[in-house]
């Protein structure tokens, strides 16, 4: 059996384990002609999240805590059925992984500091209620059928 493109890179220096990914293949539902009844081609990857040691402790943490809607029993599942050839369903199922966690394990966002709303951004808020209330003023019938 040939090797993965891998490694797949998380984020950094971090990957995924090819040791710890468990592989299940089953048959892909679409088109495929007489081919699609006889092969295995839709690829599921899973990786024990709660478990594994390669990852940083809050890298880690952290994964669990966003992604626990997505994780059965501390395991985060992939499945990847969109080509017709089962190597390339394992790679785009590798990838989408690797994009998974990667995502899940990124450091949260800087906190957005309040400021002051600038006086020239009031003022010309202001200006142009006033000119549309002027404008609106003048829409009304007591001045002009006289």
């Amino acid at each position: 059996m040939e090797r993965m493109s891998g490694p797949y890179v998380i984020r950094g220096a971090v990957s995924l384990p090819e040791a710890e990914l468990r592989w299940r293949f089953s048959r892909s539902s679409g088109p495929g002609g007489q081919h699609v009844n006889t092969s295995d081609t839709q690829a599921e990857v899973s990786f024990d999240l709660a478990a594994t040691r390669s990852l940083p402790d809050v890298w880690k943490e952290r994964a669990l805590d966003r992604l626990a809607g997505r994780l059965h029993d501390g395991v985060l599942t992939v499945r990847a059925s969109e080509h017709r050839s089962q190597w390339r369903n394992r790679e785009t199922a590798a990838r989408r992984m690797a994009g998974v966690l990667a995502e899940a394990s990124a450091p949260p966002p800087r906190p957005r500091k309040a400021r002051r709303t600038p006086r020239g951004v009031t003022e010309r808020r202001l200006a142009d209620k006033r000119r549309r209330a002027d404008l609106k003023r003048g829409r009304s019938g007591r001045d002009s059928w006289d």
